[in-house]
């Protein structure tokens, strides 16, 4: 039996071991978006500005308590990281169907991009809960 190295050696196209995680990342944001994403519209865009909350429920010092903690840190990684993973994931797999670029490059650029952006947005949670 021929290894994956040997099969690759003789012309056969190599096996993406590193797939599985792309498309778990890619099902996550996927389920952000369907879900958390709504909810975050809903409360904050709807409810809130039609005063169907109370005013005080998300106001600068009790949103800023949120966010800059803990759960804050999970939401922006629900809200955020997961469906920047999820747009890249469709993005590279746009320009691999309409054969533009090199899907190992593009591979890199989308998802070091989200990696890039998502660790950006960690970051100012993380600097704000540090103050």
């Amino acid at each position: 039996m021929k290894t994956s190295h040997q099969k690759a050696s003789l012309g056969q196209p190599r096996q993406a071991y590193d797939e599985p995680l792309w498309w778990g990342l890619f099902s996550a944001g996927g389920v952000c978006f369907a879900v958390v994403l709504p909810a975050v519209i809903l409360f904050i865009g709807l409810l809130l500005p039609l005063g169907l909350l109370p005013a005080e429920a998300l106001g600068h010092e009790r949103a800023s308590r949120l966010l800059f903690s803990l759960p804050g840190v999970l939401f922006i990684g629900a809200a955020v990281c997961l469906p920047l993973f999820h747009a890249a994931h469709r993005l590279r797999h746009g320009l691999f169907d309409l054969s533009l670029g090199q899907d190992t490059r593009n591979k890199w650029l989308m998802y070091g991009l989200a990696a890039l952006l998502s660790l950006l947005a960690l970051a100012l949670v993380i600097v704000g809960w540090l103050r």
